[in-house]
């Protein structure tokens, strides 16, 4: 069995656990802990040492005994490096990401996307798994995330929720955040999907979308009434997928 590590950070939480690459599936307990208020890079990269030790601890697996460590983060990355900063401190723009982390680690790592780390999750293991085309999967949360993959190579850093659609971010009034905070039905939330999902449909023309994110467990309430031609599922690896695929690239990018 071919083990690495996940680390996914989100805005709220960081998560982590060992992943069987052969699998495709956690192969330890996850563990969770709080993004440290304000969201310092100094204060979340101790954070996800404390949170590798604890894994470590947990699991009887020293991170030595490792192949690989991929970290998955809410920005575009570029060569390593964080170029934007959502919820985050924006001491993040222009940090050197993977240098900083493969220091705090004592290891390399590959530092990536949030939502690429899911949606190759996805490509590779999970409601895409075999599909030839254009996937594009998006994570519905606070805001909209979005991957690519055509063929299983992923296109990094789309952020396709920041497509403007009347004169502002589409993630704005169709994000699942957006729901929540106007209190709006199942149904007239699809009717906002569909117009995004159909926008992103024309400009794409993909072969299919995965809809991720937390909201995704609910998928029966909502994808039902999305009206795209495009096939539309939910995706299959739930709240794993960044943790997952974080893993899988930091395997590919070693190859």
């Amino acid at each position: 069995m071919a083990l690495a590590l996940g680390i996914d950070i989100g805005g709220t939480g960081i998560k982590g656990a060992l992943v069987d690459l052969d699998a495709g599936e956690l192969a330890s307990e996850r563990v969770k802990l709080p993004t440290p208020d304000g969201g310092e890079p100094e204060a979340i990269i101790a954070s996800v040492r404390q949170l590798a030790d604890e894994l470590s601890d947990l699991s009887g697996t020293a991170l030595d005994d490792v192949a690989h460590i991929g970290v998955c983060f809410p920005a575009v990355v570029l060569r390593g490096r964080t170029m934007s900063a959502a919820n985050v401190s924006e001491r993040w723009i222009g940090l050197d990401a993977d240098t900083a982390f493969g220091e705090a680690l004592g290891r390399d790592i590959h530092f990536v996307n949030d939502a690429d780390a899911a949606g190759y999750a996805e490509a590779v293991f999970g409601a895409a798994r075999g599909q030839r085309g254009l996937v594009l999967m998006t994570t519905l949360g606070t805001g909209i995330g979005s991957a690519l993959i055509y063929d299983g190579v992923l296109v990094p850093n789309s952020e396709l929720g920041h497509l403007e659609l009347d004169g502002r971010d589409a993630e704005t009034w169709a994000a699942n955040s957006a729901r929540e905070r106007e209190e709006l039905s199942f149904a007239d939330w699809a009717a906002r999907l569909t117009r995004y999902y159909g926008y992103l449909e024309r400009l794409f023309s993909p072969d299919l979308f995965v809809i991720g994110g937390g909201v995704s467990k609910q998928h029966e309430e909502f994808v039902p009434l999305i009206d795209v031609r495009t096939p539309i599922v939910p995706a299959a690896l739930r709240n794993n997928a960044g943790i997952i695929g974080a893993a899988a690239l930091a395997a590919e990018h070693q190859r």
